[in-house]
């Protein structure tokens, strides 16, 4: 099942490219927001999705195209990231470390929302192509065996980064939590319609230029694992997400202007674009070519606009 929300935050159920209000089949879960509608929701789920089999059944079917997509998880409890967790197409010799760390729910953007980069000295902006898993039950020091149990489905999930902000080694929460930072969608795909999310292939373009292209069986730490590791930290609510990181050798700049694209397979397209009122540019070379012509740093550097002669 695929699971929405559109328009002023009415939820859907996803049928081909159209969407089904199923807002009354819910209407009983207690909230104050879409936030909560959707968190109980997932939590109540064997409850509910009887009902809202049959009310995709009886209502009426909306065009895709003519309602705007909203985002799935508007504001989760917890955004938990992996860091460095895929082996880069197999050329690194061992896994890193298992390491994440925290997005802010701020955050959170959806489909046909903008990106919007920030008035600070950022060596480079990127967005990291990736594969979130959403938790369907609360896991607390989950064991790695019973992790696929602890998840509801699947979504993309794009982590925003400012890099090389000062001071130097003060770096995760000031490149990661800016204010739509996350975009997430279009829609939420329970896990029983994806076989095996340890084989999906990710792609994302940047207008209409393949930059990443990987599959998620190249992971250093799979799911099980991260599922075991992030919830020995902290407990995961419903509605939480975990996101499984990315192969870095695809990313490149994200610039004013930008039409951004990813599809992780079986989850469908999300949308969105990007906003730099400073109208900065970077090259627009992927870290792979970058490494291919033994360039001196791994990523572009800036080459008009604000900050530019400092980061030269």
């Amino acid at each position: 099942m695929k699971i929405g929300f559109f328009d002023d935050f009415r939820l859907g159920v996803v049928k081909g490219d159209t969407i089904v209000d199923v807002a009354s089949a819910v209407s009983d879960i207690p909230r104050v927001g879409p936030h909560d509608l959707i968190n109980g929701l997932i939590e109540r789920f064997a409850e509910y999705r009887g009902k809202l089999e049959e009310a995709a059944v009886t209502g009426k079917a909306i065009p895709l195209s003519s309602v705007r997509i909203r985002p799935p998880l508007p504001r989760p409890i917890n955004i938990a990231c992996m860091a460095v967790n895929y082996m880069e197409d197999g050329t690194l010799e061992k896994p890193a470390p298992i390491n994440g760390f925290h997005k802010s729910p701020n955050a959170i953007i959806g489909d046909g929302d903008t990106m919007v980069l920030p008035d600070v000295p950022a060596t480079i902006f990127e967005g990291e192509a990736e594969m979130a898993l959403v938790i369907g039950k609360r896991a607390t020091r989950v064991k790695a065996a019973d992790a696929m149990d602890h998840i509801f489905g699947y979504m993309n999930f794009i982590d925003g980064s400012a890099r090389g902000l000062p001071p130097a080694g003060n770096v995760f929460y000031q490149m990661k939590s800016r204010d739509t930072f996350a975009p997430i969608g279009p829609f939420i795909v329970t896990k029983d319609e994806i076989a095996d999310p340890q084989k999906l292939q990710v792609r994302l373009w940047i207008n209409g230029v393949l930059k990443q292209n990987f599959n998620t069986d190249d992971m250093a730490h799979k799911i099980p694992r991260c599922v075991e590791w992030v919830s020995s930290i902290h407990t995961l609510e419903p509605g939480d997400i975990l996101a499984t990181g990315t192969n870095h050798r695809g990313l490149s700049s994200f610039q004013d202007g930008d039409k951004i694209e990813i599809e992780t397979e079986g989850l469908g397209r999300l949308t969105f674009s990007v906003k730099d009122e400073l109208k900065r540019t970077w090259g627009r070379e992927t870290r792979l070519e970058q490494a291919q012509k033994k360039a001196a740093t791994p990523t572009t550097p800036q080459l008009t606009g604000k900050y530019a002669a400092a980061a030269s």
